[in-house]
C-alpha cells in the first residue's frame, strides 16, 4: 500500500527537527520529500557566528548530513526553492519546474535578513547575515578590505562584528538606540557589555539612523540622517528578520507578519501547517531555536496521530556568547510595569544579575558574566513562580560556578533550553549509557548541540553523574594496542623519567609487546627527540613562495629558521602573494599579504577530510609575521600528539587559545623557546 505523502518546504533547523521527531514516532508512516532553497543539507544557523569567529568550520555546523536523509528514505531536493503552492490540487512547484503532490504539507520557509530600503543598499559590499553564503561573502571581503560597519547592535549584529574582528577588520557597530541589546538588557548590563567589547577592539556609534549607502560602484560608507558619515568597505545589515511568506499568495494562506497558525500549528488551509520563523502564533513570531523546537514537537505528534498538549507560546530569552562574554536575558526586563526585586553587581568579577517581577511573580532576568543560573531563572519564569521562589531555588546566590549550580538543580529542571533536556535526562543517559564525555552526552541527548550556551553546565552534570569532582578522571585513549597509556601520559612520563632510549622507556612503562609497533615507537622517539629509520619523524615542510619580494623574503627566512625542527606530523607551509586561488586555505600554515599587513592562517587540509584554514592573526610587519608563524609551528610541535595533523591539534588545543598566544609577544616567546630538542633536520621542498 502506498503511504501518504508528506512534503516540507524548507530545510532549516525547525522543519528538520519536526521531521526528525516524526521519524522517531512513526518512521514509516509517511513518504517524505523536502525542498530546500540552499544547496546543502541542514546546518545549525545559530553556529554561523562561531564559523565567522573562527571557532568552528562550515562542516562542523552540519547537523544532518546527506546520509541522514538517505538512511530514513527522505528525498531531499537541496537548492530547489518552491515558488508555488496549489492547495486545491495539493501540489507544490519548484523554480526548476519540479512538481510534487502532497497529502500533508509543512511550511518551514524560515526568514531572511531584513534589508532596509536605503538608497544604495543594492551595491556590492552590502550584505545580510543569515546563511552560509553570507558567511563566505564576509570572509572573502575581509581578505581584501579593512573597514567594516555592522548596522544593528542586537545579538546578531554583535556576533557578526566579533567575527569580522577575528578576520582582521576594523569594525564599527552602528545602533539607532542609546545602548546595545536595548530590547534584552538594561542600561547597566549593556554598559558592561559595551566596555568588554570595546576592550576587544570593537567601536560603537549610538543613536545613529542610517540614511544612505555611500559609494559609486560599491559600498564605501554610510551617510547618517544628522549629516555625519562613516567610511566602510563592508556593510553588514543586522537589523532584524523578515519571515518568508511569499507562498501565501499562491496558496490562499492567511498571513500577518508570518503564516498564521493555531495551537496545533495548522494554517487556515486544512492539511497545511507551518513551523519555525515563518509561523505566527497568537500574534507572535519566534526567532529563537527553543520555541521552534517546541512547535516541531507538537506538530510531529499531530501528524503522527498522537495525543499532544497544544502549543501555548514560549517565554522569549536570548543568550550571547562572543569571545568569553556571557550574557543571558529572559522575559520582560524594561517595561514600566516591572519591579526590580533582585539586583547584584560584582565590579571585581564583572558580573551582574537582575531579576524583575510583575504582580508578585518573576517576570524577567538578566545575567552578565556568569550565566550558570540561566536555567533556574528561566524555569521560574516559565511557570510564573512567586518571587519567594527565588530564595527556595537558590537563585539568589551568585557564588559557586557550574559545579555548585549543577548540584543545586532539581532532576526536572531544564539544562538545555534549546532542546528541552533536563538534568534528570542527562544523569540517566550518563549512568545507563556509560557516557564519559560531553560530546557523547550531546550525541545521545542533543544537550549543548544547538547554541552551545549550556555546555559548561552539561559538563558539570556529567562530572556529577560520574561521581563528583573527586571521581576517577576520564581515561585518555591509548596510543595503540601495545599500551594502555595515551599520548599525554607518555609525554609526562618521558619528561619526568629521564629514559636513555626508546626501549628503556617501553620497558619501564610496561609495554606489551616490549618492542612495540611503528606507531608507538615513533611517538616515544618523537617525544624523546630520537629518530629511528622509518618512523616518520622527519616532516616535509613545503614553502610556496612567489610573487612580491617581501613574500620571497618571508619564505626564505622561514626555510632558514625551521630547517632543524622535528614535527609530529607532515606539515605544509604556504607563503603566497594572495589568499585566494593559491592553495593557502588548504595548507597547515599559511602567510599572505593583506591591506592591514600579513594574514596568518592555520589548520587547512587538502586531503581527507578537507579542511579550510582559519585566520589566526594579522601581523602588521614582515618580522611580526615571521615570528607568529614560527611561534605557531613551535607551539604545534611542542603540544601536538605524535601523528596529529595541524587541523586536529587546532580543534583539540582550541583556536582561541592559539590566537591569544600568537597575538601575545610573551606567549610567542614562550612557544619559540620550545620544549622539544632540535635534532635531525626537516626536509625542505
Amino acid at each position: 500500500m502506498s503511504r501518504p505523502k508528506l512534503v516540507m518546504v524548507g530545510n532549516g533547523m525547525a522543519g528538520v527537527r519536526c521531521v526528525e521527531e516524526i521519524c522517531a514516532l512513526e518512521r514509516d508512516l509517511y513518504e517524505i520529500t523536502i525542498f530546500g532553497s540552499e544547496p546543502r543539507p541542514n546546518y545549525n544557523r545559530i553556529m554561523l557566528s562561531q564559523v565567522l569567529q573562527g571557532d568552528a568550520s562550515l562542516q562542523d555546523i552540519v547537523t544532518h548530513d546527506w546520509d541522514w536523509y538517505a538512511e530514513r528514505g527522505i528525498r531531499l531536493y537541496a537548492g530547489h526553492p518552491v515558488i508555488r503552492i496549489d492547495t486545491e490540487a495539493r501540489r507544490v512547484t519548484t523554480a526548476e519546474g519540479r512538481v510534487a503532490e502532497y497529502d500533508r504539507l509543512i511550511l518551514a520557509t524560515g526568514s531572511s535578513a531584513f534589508i532596509p530600503p536605503l538608497p544604495g543598499v543594492g551595491k556590492p559590499g552590502v550584505i545580510g547575515f543569515r546563511s552560509v553564503d553570507d558567511c563566505r561573502r564576509m570572509m572573502e571581503a575581509a581578505a581584501s578590505y579593512r573597514k567594516a560597519a555592522v548596522i544593528g547592535g542586537g545579538l546578531l549584529g554583535l556576533e557578526a562584528a566579533r567575527g569580522l574582528l577575528n578576520l582582521g577588520m576594523d569594525v564599527t557597530v552602528v545602533h539607532n538606540a542609546a545602548y546595545l541589546m536595548n530590547r534584552q538588557l538594561d542600561a547597566m548590563s549593556s554598559e558592561l557589555l559595551r566596555s568588554e567589547l570595546e576592550e576587544q577592539g570593537m567601536r560603537f556609534l549610538f543613536g545613529k539612523a542610517a540614511e544612505k549607502i555611500l559609494g559609486r560602484k560599491r559600498a564605501e560608507g554610510i551617510g547618517f540622517s544628522d549629516g555625519a558619515r562613516l567610511q566602510a568597505d563592508l556593510i553588514v545589515m543586522a537589523v532584524g528578520i523578515r519571515p518568508n511568506v511569499e507562498l501565501a499568495k499562491s496558496g490562499g494562506l492567511w498571513t500577518n507578519r508570518a503564516f498564521v497558525v493555531d495551537d496545533y500549528m495548522e494554517t487556515n488551509v486544512p492539511g497545511v501547517y507551518a513551523v519555525g520563523e515563518c509561523a505566527e502564533h497568537e500574534g507572535t513570531v519566534y526567532g529563537l531555536v527553543a520555541p521552534l523546537y517546541e512547535q516541531g514537537k507538537v506538530l510531529a505528534k499531530v501528524l503522527c496521530g498522537r495525543e499532544t498538549e497544544p502549543y501555548r507560546g514560549s517565554v522569549p530569552y536570548a543568550q550571547l556568547k562572543v569571545s568569553g562574554v556571557d550574557v543571558f536575558s529572559a522575559g520582560h526586563v524594561n517595561e514600566a510595569e516591572e519591579v526590580t526585586v533582585l539586583q547584584l553587581y560584582d565590579g571585581i568579577g564583572r558580573t551582574y544579575k537582575k531579576v524583575t517581577a510583575r504582580n508578585g511573580k518573576v517576570s524577567g532576568a538578566i545575567l552578565f558574566g556568569d550565566v550558570n543560573e540561566s536555567g533556574s531563572l528561566l524555569s521560574l519564569l516559565r511557570r510564573g513562580a512567586e518571587v519567594s521562589a527565588l530564595e527556595r531555588s537558590g537563585a539568589r546566590s551568585a557564588e559557586g560556578g557550574p559545579s555548585e549550580a549543577a548540584s543545586a538543580m532539581s532532576e526536572q529542571e531544564t539544562v538545555c533550553q534549546c532542546n528541552g533536556v533536563s538534568k534528570g535526562t542527562l544523569v540517566t543517559a550518563v549512568r545507563e549509557g556509560g557516557l564519559r564525555t560531553v560530546e557523547q552526552l550531546r550525541d545521545r541527548t542533543k544537550a549543548a548541540g544547538s547554541c552551545g550556551g549550556c555546555k559548561p553546565m552539561v559538563a558539570a552534570i556529567l562530572q556529577l553523574a560520574l561521581g563528583g569532582a573527586d571521581s576517577e578522571p576520564e581515561r585518555e585513549p591509548a596510543i595503540c594496542g601495545c599500551t594502555e597509556l595515551g599520548h599525554e601520559a607518555v609525554k609526562t612520563a618521558i619528561a619526568e623519567g629521564g629514559f636513555a632510549s626508546i626501549g628503556q622507556a617501553m620497558t619501564k612503562l610496561g609495554w606489551k609487546p616490549s618492542e612495540g609497533c611503528a606507531l608507538c615507537r615513533g611517538a616515544i622517539g618523537y617525544y624523546m627527540g630520537q629518530i629511528e629509520e622509518g618512523n616518520g619523524h622527519s616532516a616535509r615542510l613545503h614553502v610556496e613562495a612567489g610573487g612580491a619580494d617581501a613574500v620571497a623574503r618571508i619564505g626564505a627566512e622561514l626555510e632558514r629558521r625551521l630547517q632543524a625542527l622535528l614535527m609530529p606530523s607532515a606539515v605544509h607551509v604556504a607563503v603566497v602573494s594572495g589568499a585566494e586561488g593559491t592553495g593557502l586555505l588548504v595548507r597547515d600554515f599559511g602567510v599572505a599579504p593583506a591591506p592591514a599587513g600579513w594574514e596568518i592562517y592555520a589548520g587547512g587540509c587538502a586531503g581527507r577530510p578537507v579542511k579550510q584554514a582559519q585566520l589566526i592573526a594579522v601581523a602588521s610587519t614582515e618580522d611580526e609575521a615571521l615570528e607568529m608563524v614560527a611561534a605557531c609551528l613551535h607551539g604545534y610541535r611542542a603540544n601536538a600528539f605524535y601523528g596529529e595533523p595541524v587541523w586536529r591539534w587546532l580543534q583539540r588545543y582550541g583556536l582561541t587559545a592559539i590566537r591569544e598566544t600568537a597575538l601575545d609577544p610573551d606567549g610567542r616567546e614562550y612557544w619559540l623557546n620550545g620544549r622539544l630538542p632540535q635534532r635531525g633536520a626537516a626536509e625542505i621542498a
